[in-house]
């Protein structure tokens, strides 16, 4: 069955619960399929014990889906992202999806547009692959009655949808500036060297992603600095404690110019800096570190 799609050209396979079907058949089969066909991907989309979503990407599985969805208050976002970039990175290739077919979670059906951005931001920036569903553009955040999902998916009816009404939520712009900045910036499609760095606000999440030039594709190295807003109602501010030994700036004191990926404004950056978001303005900086 997979030669016959993969002779009529697909690439991807997303795998449905592959965590109820036995390991051996899938390291078996994967390693035949990866031998003859290197080019294709199979994505796990198993929501299982962590042991098994380990054990499905030690036997083969290029990407794996995770527990990003359920993941919402900044320590257990900042817990999330170092396990998935220190301590399973050699097993699990995650891949992060604010919502899906089957997964629409209580905070995505109130906070509005301003939720779906933040979401979109913390996926899009945190881990090397990402995805959104149909609707997401159009915030289409209705439960179904008595399950966390959307109510009006494909799983059930046609959705037409008018491209016009998604300009209107801005989230299709912030998509773009989102790809734009992982396109321009390798440190953004790795896990290399993730470091959390404290706020003083319980609302504001910090991450640094860099990449060394050794393992960098442009042959240079990369460095952003992630701040983002996780509140969709209010405006948040607070102080942001930069390790600067861990950027590779080469100095501990020194101010270094940073240029925000999601307007383009430069700004002098040090040890300590503070930042003011809100859903009316601004919900994150995307900081790429100049270097010359």
């Amino acid at each position: 069955m997979l030669e016959l799609w993969i002779s009529h050209g697909v690439t991807i396979f997303r795998v449905d619960n592959p965590h109820t079907k036995p390991v051996p058949f899938w390291e078996r089969l994967l390693e035949e399929i990866h031998t003859r066909h290197p080019e294709i991907i199979f994505l796990a989309e198993a929501f299982t014990r962590p042991a098994m979503m380990r054990t499905l990407g030690a036997v083969g599985f290029d990407q794996s889906y995770t527990y990003f969805a359920w993941r919402t208050e900044k320590q257990e976002i900042e817990e999330y992202l170092q396990e998935l970039a220190h301590d399973t990175a050699h097993l699990i290739r995650p891949t992060f999806w604010p919502t899906t077919h089957d997964i629409l979670t209580p905070q995505m059906t109130s906070g509005g547009s301003a939720i779906f951005a933040i979401r979109a931001m913390l996926a899009a920036l945190g881990a090397p692959s990402w995805g959104i569903y149909s609707g997401y553009e159009w915030v289409e955040n209705i439960q179904r009655e008595g399950a966390e999902e959307p109510n009006d998916n494909e799983k059930y009816e046609f959705r037409p949808r008018d491209p016009k009404l998604a300009q209107e939520t801005g989230i299709p712009t912030l998509l773009t500036l989102l790809n734009s900045a992982r396109e321009r910036h390798p440190a953004l499609r790795q896990l290399h060297d993730l470091r959390i760095h404290p706020t003083t606000s319980e609302k504001i999440l910090c991450f640094s992603k860099h990449v060394p030039a050794r393992f960098s594709p442009t042959g240079l190295p990369d460095t952003v600095i992630v701040v983002i807003s996780l509140d969709p109602e209010n405006t948040v501010e607070g102080e942001i404690d930069i390790d600067l030994s861990g950027l590779s700036l080469g100095t501990s004191s020194a101010n270094f110019t940073v240029v925000d990926e999601l307007d383009g404004q430069r700004y002098s950056w040090s040890r300590t800096n503070w930042v003011r978001l809100s859903p009316w303005d601004r919900l994150g900086h995307v900081m790429a570190i100049e270097t010359e």
